[in-house]
């Protein structure tokens, strides 16, 4: 039989709050993240809004010259995780640290540090290029930092799988507990991507919404009149732990992750497969492993990121996979991406904490900016104000770039 594992800490960081706490307060409250560019002039830019960080001080974690030799996305993985470790209570120290691991993700990693070292280059030469370049921008060096910081010693791992990243590495950190090769991990995944080349790849693409003059109400799931997604930035970490682990300790068990699944699409570098095929398998494959039925799933945090086709294509397979329970309206749906912006690789960490979070107060937060539905988006999708609910079960998806789709269910603790 495998091993039960739950998860002990929450820390969360994005374009609604700093803290676990503030994100979900936000939340409720529908309060929007985006907002015009403030960390570079996108004047000329087709899109010049995101959903950045404010106010946040790297330093309020680290001394100076640690936060020079890190890139942004890793001085987000280092704060969720402060939060994270400090609500679950962990401590490493040598009795445990070879049972404490990390696998923390990010889809992109130090854009911000590749764009200044280059312009470094090209105005001074070779010479002027940082010594910290490469540690400061390579995806697994957020784990990396995470397990110099606080001594684990256990599996060290990083996933780059687009927008699937961190639910992947929550995935996998969940397995790597199940099948005994560590008794805690610090899982999740970090991003910050709202750089110049970064916002200006994605508007290249026509993946972004270009409402310019109307940011806060951009990012539209499951509207009739979405027209791309929001550029987001931060970090979503997780403490697992074997349940009789946080048992022992006297940990807070917050939920506990049952399920988690995942599939290829193996259709094409950017689209979903025809009918939402990809996604469908990978919500099977989570609730075969959870050993769960589909009518047992009480909320669905969508990855829907207000993309037309996207949106339609999680919406058909939803409806494909929970039949009448979704179509009735029983299945509560929503996508908080219309708030935080979509984080990337940092996505399914954000969205599982707030998942989490979700099933412990009973209150599915909801879907803003849904004020026409399309016709092909007929679920229950939560529209502008939260809604109390008995919530169980609840199902969190993240899909990605190259066709990569992972699902990850989690169940209520009741002690």
């Amino acid at each position: 039989m495998s091993r039960r594992v739950v998860v002990t800490g929450i820390g969360l960081l994005c374009g609604v709050g700093k803290t676990a706490p503030e994100v979900w307060n936000n939340l409720l409250a529908g309060k929007s993240g985006m907002a015009p560019i403030s960390s570079f002039d996108a004047t000329g830019f087709p899109v010049t809004f995101a959903a950045e960080v404010k106010n946040f001080n790297p330093l309020d974690f680290m001394d100076k010259k640690e936060a020079r030799k890190m890139g942004r996305f890793i001085h987000f993985a280092l704060a969720a995780t402060h939060e994270a470790i400090t609500h679950s209570g962990l401590k490493i120290g040598p009795a445990n640290a070879e049972r404490v691991g990390v696998h923390i993700g990010s889809g992109i990693g130090g854009f911000d540090v590749i764009e200044r070292e280059h312009t470094a280059m090209l105005q001074g030469g070779p010479r002027k290029i940082s010594p910290f370049f490469i540690p400061g921008t390579i995806v697994n060096l957020a784990a990396g930092q995470v397990s110099i910081r606080y001594g684990a010693l256990g599996p060290n791992e990083a996933t780059a799988t687009a927008c699937t990243t961190s639910a992947h590495s929550v995935g996998n950190a969940f397995r790597t507990i199940q099948r005994n090769d560590a008794d805690v991990m610090i899982a999740g995944g970090a991003e910050a991507a709202i750089t110049p080349m970064g916002v200006g790849g994605f508007a290249a693409m026509r993946a972004l919404s270009t409402r310019n003059r109307d940011p806060e109400h951009a990012c539209r799931p499951f509207d009739k009149d979405r027209d791309g997604f929001v550029v987001g930035e931060g970090a979503g970490i997780l403490v697992l732990e074997e349940l009789q682990h946080a048992l022992t300790r006297g940990a807070e068990i917050l939920a506990e992750i049952v399920g988690y699944g995942m599939s290829a699409d193996a259709y094409h570098i950017t689209s979903m497969a025809p009918e939402g095929e990809g996604c469908l398998r990978a919500m099977k494959n989570a609730l075969r492993s959870a050993e769960l039925d589909p009518t047992e799933v009480d909320y669905v945090n969508a990855h829907a990121t207000s993309t037309p086709l996207g949106d339609a294509l999680e919406t058909a397979a939803i409806k494909s996979l929970f039949g009448k329970h979704a179509t009735s309206g029983k299945l509560l749906v929503s996508s908080t991406k219309s708030m935080t912006g979509h984080l990337l690789g940092g996505a399914g960490g954000l969205e599982a904490g707030i998942t989490i979070m979700a099933l412990q107060r009973q209150m599915v937060p909801p879907t803003t900016n849904l004020d026409d539905p399309d016709p092909v988006c007929d679920l229950n999708y939560i529209a502008n104000q939260p809604q109390a609910a008995e919530v169980d079960v609840a199902l969190s998806n993240s899909f990605g770039f190259g066709g990569t789709n992972g699902a990850l269910i989690f169940r209520r603790w009741l002690g």
